[in-house]
């Protein structure tokens, strides 16, 4: 299987799957001299472990990383950085009855015509579990780019009917409720919406928004590898994912030419935007405001009502979801959105290291092979 690696400079590989022995992930090209220790990684894991309330997943896992190389007395060093987490509460049979049945909303029916074989346990490699690596890489990401004044910060806007206005946001809140919406009222109201729902063996979805502040101006490439665009991908890539707007995104469409376009002016000698409709970056490069992105999350597919399917021999047959699921995946992803995003600009700021030459003479100096000449010929004398 190609396409679990991500990122060119400061790249990640996950592995493992949800009935496996365990979920982790590389990570190749983090600087060394990064303050790293399990602990820190651990606060990203937590956020999305399963078991935090009533409207998550009753799997009971730790989620406990472990650090098996490139790291040194608490720095990293350089080299590969693994990391480990250990499935601990598997209940394979609970996926028995879909061993020959393919679940509506899953990616049963694909992987099987794909490979010829699947991991029915779970979903196998297609499990949310996967996102365990990716979660663990966005902690060491967000560490690095912490080192350059940079924060990203994900949360939910939206579950179901019920959408928090940004004028409303109180983002002291976002902790205070399980479902990581920074209005508590708001987030009541969700709830017993959820609650309602689980009562009829149904889900709901909602929408996650991910800012990030202090980026400067220029990150990201002006063609394919525009910041937007790497960011859909990165996005996108989340298993319940099915929408990424950047900005005012699809609101974009029915706008005008005149309210779109952001005004620049000059503060200071500091050029700022009067407004952020494009949310961060122009022509696929940062811009030097508030990045802003939001994805749209579908209801969880693993429900326990009855529902029309197919087998492996192409019945037509009833089949019922058992098992262990989350009624709503949204709280649960809101870290994975942040992972993501902040792996994403980690790889682009290392990589727009060397966009300039006076860039990379900081790092290695502007000597001339004339003036190296002249002092090989000095030490001779």
């Amino acid at each position: 299987m190609s396409g679990s690696s991500f990122g060119k400079i400061f790249s990640i590989t996950t592995w493992g799957e949800s009935h496996g022995a365990g979920i982790g992930v590389v990570i190749d090209g983090c600087p060394a001299g990064i303050p790293l220790t399990e602990n820190e990684i651990q606060r990203y894991l937590d956020r999305r472990k399963p078991g935090q309330s009533k409207y998550t997943t009753k799997r009971n896992e730790s989620d406990s990383v472990e650090i098996l190389s490139g790291v040194f007395e608490g720095v990293t060093t350089g080299t590969p950085i693994s990391l480990l987490v250990r499935n601990q509460d598997q209940r394979s049979r609970d996926y028995g009855n879909i061993a020959s049945t393919f679940r509506p909303g899953h990616a049963d029916y694909p992987f099987t015509e794909k490979y010829g074989i699947r991991d029915y346990r779970g979903g196998g490699r297609s499990s949310g579990r996967e996102t365990i690596g990716r979660v663990a890489a966005g902690a060491v990401a967000s560490l690095l780019l912490k080192e350059l004044g940079i924060s990203v910060r994900a949360y939910t806007k939206s579950i179901g009917p019920y959408e928090i206005d940004e004028k409303d946001y109180h983002f002291e809140e976002i902790e205070e409720n399980s479902l990581y919406m920074p209005n508590r009222k708001t987030a009541e109201k969700a709830g017993e919406y959820i609650s309602s729902l689980m009562a009829e063996t149904d889900s709901c979805g909602g929408i996650i928004e991910c800012t990030a502040d202090g980026l400067p101006v220029g990150i990201g490439e002006p063609v394919f590898d525009k910041l937007d665009a790497m960011l859909a991908r990165a996005v996108m890539s989340i298993g319940a994912v099915k929408g990424v707007e950047i900005g005012d995104g699809f609101a974009a469409a029915s706008s005008v030419g005149s309210r779109n376009n952001d005004p620049f002016f000059s503060e200071g000698g500091v050029i700022r935007k009067k407004s952020n409709h494009a949310g961060g970056t122009l022509g696929g490069l940062s811009d030097g405001s508030r990045l802003v992105l939001r994805a749209a999350v579908k209801p969880t597919s693993s429900i326990s009502r009855e529902q029309s399917t197919v087998n492996t021999d192409g019945e037509n047959v009833r089949m019922r979801v058992v098992g262990r699921h989350d009624p709503v995946i949204v709280p649960r992803a809101v870290v994975v959105v942040e992972a993501m995003t902040a792996l994403t600009i980690a790889d682009l700021l290392l990589q727009n290291m060397c966009s300039r030459m006076e860039n990379i003479k900081k790092v290695y100096g502007a000597h001339t092979g004339s003036d190296t000449e002249a002092a090989s010929a000095d030490e001779l004398s």
